[in-house]
């Protein structure tokens, strides 16, 4: 199937790897280890002379056919495998006249095509574990290292509570380890044969359907499911759905650094290196270039899904229209989904902290970061209502004078009657107020370890 993609765009948007795999002539070769394996079980089962299953087998090789000859022939035929079949038994017949006689016995178009998806579904995911695989281990690496950075926690893109950073970054990997039990699964379970001729009997082949279709799942390594599929793209959908959501996980990873990269926040940077992130006029610049693929790349996944989940209402045994949508969409979102997580492996095995910033960010807002832990000490012994009024009260003389906090708190009466200046000092360390965040890592990480 074609990438979708212009050489020119390709490698900012997808992996090397999974152009690999939605490359056409490894498309091909997908559908022609259907029809070789074909041979191999039906030969096996007794349905066609075990003599021809080799000649058929061999010529089962995609760099012997002409490419462009077979995509014009699909835009007569309707599909990319009566060409194909046709090509092949021109083929095989050059070695055996006998043999091309049994070549693609008993099966049809969609029975081909739809299982060479599912060869190639199964080898994206293998892709898609191994980047995934190094993303989690960074980030895991990185919270550990940096379970006691203490930084801002923010809501509304406004400064809220202090939290170890260490904290974020297992929230990284946490999620995109549920992404990687998902693909596993999908693995699994969701890549299932698809063989069952015509319409979905299996009536061409008599009493021995069963027999051949089990043998050719063996034979192709892949689960045999309880009926043929057709029509019925539940599987696809829920393979769709998964890359989508681990695309949106690298978008949400990669906008939170886009955001600490801000010349203003400057609290984590993307790896730097000769070239990267420069401008064309500007020096000075060094932009978020992997966080930018990333979100673009996670920008395109949803809807690329959701042409996949409007194929789903598909009619009768086997349709037309809605399972042609299918071919381009799904190698775009692989492509897409490969594209976003490789730039969050970039930023995973290269991220640049500075704590120092994170400090000084931390004091931003003198002190005012700290009021809710001000409040709640003070709350036990004059009660909540009473301390938010109090601590509201000083943190709007605070901003008015521009004071520290803290100096405003300690020129109160009513608080100093219940909080006294070590106290007071205390409550402005901000990894002192960080609730159970270290107990949160800890599990995150432990997570991980959940196979």
């Amino acid at each position: 199937m074609s990438t979708s993609l212009s050489p020119l765009l390709a490698p900012m948007l997808s992996s090397a790897a999974m152009r690999t795999v939605c490359d056409d002539l490894t498309y091909l070769q997908h559908m022609l280890d259907f029809e070789a394996a074909l041979a191999r079980a039906e030969a096996a089962t007794g349905v066609i002379p075990a003599s021809v299953a080799d000649t058929i087998a061999k010529a089962c090789r995609a760099e012997s056919f002409d490419l462009a000859a077979l995509a014009e022939a699909a835009t007569r035929s309707g599909n990319l495998a009566i060409p194909l079949v046709k090509a092949l038994t021109d083929n095989v017949a050059k070695a055996d006249a006998d043999a091309a006689r049994y070549v693609h016995w008993g099966a049809t178009s969609q029975d081909v095509i739809d299982t060479a998806a599912m060869l190639g579904l199964r080898a994206a995911i293998d892709a898609l574990l191994s980047d995934i695989d190094r993303a989690i281990a960074g980030f895991a690496k990185l919270a550990t290292q940096h379970r006691d950075t203490a930084m801002v926690a923010r809501t509304w893109l406004q400064h809220a509570l202090p939290m170890p950073f260490g904290l974020k970054l297992a929230e990284y990997a946490a999620a995109l380890h549920r992404s990687r039990a998902r693909l596993l699964r999908l693995r699994s379970e969701a890549l299932a044969l698809q063989f069952g001729g015509a319409a979905g009997t299996l009536a061409a082949l008599g009493d021995k359907g069963l027999l051949v279709a089990e043998r050719l799942a063996q034979e192709l390594k892949l689960p045999l499911p309880a009926a043929p599929w057709h029509t019925h793209r539940d599987r696809i959908a829920e393979a769709a759905s998964a890359f989508a959501i681990l695309a949106g996980t690298c978008g949400k990873i990669a906008r939170d650094i886009q955001l600490m990269m801000q010349t203003d926040v400057a609290e984590a940077f993307e790896p730097s290196g000769e070239g990267r992130g420069g401008s064309s006029t500007m020096p000075h610049k060094r932009n978020p270039v992997a966080a930018a693929t990333a979100l673009a790349a996670a920008t395109m996944a949803p809807n690329l899904a959701a042409t996949i989940l409007v194929i789903l209402h598909q009619a009768h045994e086997r349709s037309a229209g809605p399972w042609h949508a299918e071919w381009p969409t799904l190698p775009m979102l692989l492509l897409v989904t490969s594209g976003a997580l490789a730039a969050t492996v970039d930023i995973a095995e290269g991220l640049e902290v500075d704590v120092a910033r994170m400090r000084v960010n931390l004091d931003a807002t003198r002190g005012l970061i700290m009021a809710e832990a001000v409040t709640m000490a003070l709350a036990e012994t004059i009660g909540k209502s009473e301390a938010h009024h109090l601590v509201g009260a000083a943190c709007k003389k605070a901003v008015a004078d521009k004071r520290h906090l803290r100096d405003v708190l300690a020129k109160n009466s009513k608080i100093t009657a219940h909080l006294d200046a070590e106290k007071i000092a205390y409550l402005f360390e901000p990894m002192a107020y960080q609730g159970v965040s270290q107990a949160l890592i800890d599990r995150l990480l432990a997570s991980l370890d959940d196979k």
